[in-house]
């Protein structure tokens, strides 16, 4: 059987970008603005307070673990904040290393921080399956493999890249199981958590190219097509044929990019009786032709 989550992260394709040790001592606040990134962030010792754009703030402690796959804007402090329009306090003390708030005070606060971004051409459709805000509380094997990233980051190790890439997958992968199961919000996890809908699910990933439609799947789902309809909307957070659409367009757009077989063999392998009928289907879905796509990347 496929693998739904393995194949999101393999397509996702997780690259490093920034990773920090961050100690902090004292009132401190740190803030970021228009990232639109993937941000993930490992507390060691103490507690402090995340606050997300439009969340209520959460209070991390020792052993809890936050990755948030879009993250816009979010602010970091003490659990007692400076004063509004205090200049922060943030000094480079080694390579990756910072200390934030009075020097003078005592360090209270040490938490690993990380940046990374995603590669696939249909990120946003591929982000949208996956929860807003994933937070872990004493899984210590997500810390380890933040302390893992943060070391690899600051070497100069030969394949340092390499070992990144995968370290970050595994990253996604271990938060994500994490997070999985009924409580976690509309999307893939949720689905994959449902008995009668992970098969459904498992089902669209092995075989995209066969003829699938609502009826079909909801048999498999042993539902009527109206409930089945209505509860893979509800857990998965789409419908069921706007999902089959969009990951046939994300499998295809990688064999675009690949360059590994003709528009005709493409439409073939994931379900389209021609070129034609692909043309139209990714011309409707990604707003230019599978050719014009191929030749822009």
């Amino acid at each position: 059987m496929s693998d739904p989550l393995a194949e999101i992260v393999s397509i996702l394709k997780p690259v490093p970008s920034i990773a920090k040790l961050v100690m902090a001592g004292g009132a401190w606040l740190v803030e970021r603005r228009e990232l639109g990134s993937p941000f993930y962030c490992a507390i060691v010792e103490g507690r402090c307070h995340l606050t997300i754009s439009g969340r209520a703030p959460i209070v991390l402690a020792a052993g809890d673990f936050v990755m948030v796959p879009e993250i816009h804007s979010f602010t970091m402090s003490s659990l007692q904040p400076p004063p509004r329009g205090t200049l922060p306090q943030r000094l480079e003390t080694s390579p990756g290393v910072f200390r934030l708030g009075d020097p003078a005070s005592a360090v209270d606060v040490t938490a690993m921080v990380g940046h990374c971004a995603f590669a696939a051409t249909d990120r946003q459709m591929l982000v949208s399956l996956l929860p807003d805000v994933i937070h872990v509380q004493g899984q210590h094997r997500l810390t380890n493999l933040v302390r893992m990233i943060h070391r690899e980051t600051v070497g100069k190790l030969a394949a340092r890249d390499m070992v990144l890439t995968r370290l970050l997958e595994v990253l996604l992968i271990e938060a994500l199981r994490s997070a999985g199961g009924a409580t976690a919000s509309p999307g893939l996890l949720r689905g994959l958590s449902d008995h009668r809908l992970a098969p459904v699910l498992r089902r669209i990933h092995q075989d995209p190219g066969g003829e699938i439609t609502v009826e079909d799947l909801a048999r498999n789902a042993a539902m009527s097509r109206s409930t089945f309809f209505d509860r893979f909307r509800r857990e998965v957070g789409v419908a069921p044929m706007e999902y089959v659409t969009s990951w046939r367009m994300a499998l295809a757009k990688e064999m675009l990019l690949r360059r590994e077989a003709s528009v005709a063999e493409i439409a073939a392998r994931i379900g389209y009786a021609s070129a034609s009928a692909f043309n139209v289907a990714f011309t409707r879905h990604v707003g230019t032709t599978p050719g014009a796509f191929a030749g822009r990347a």
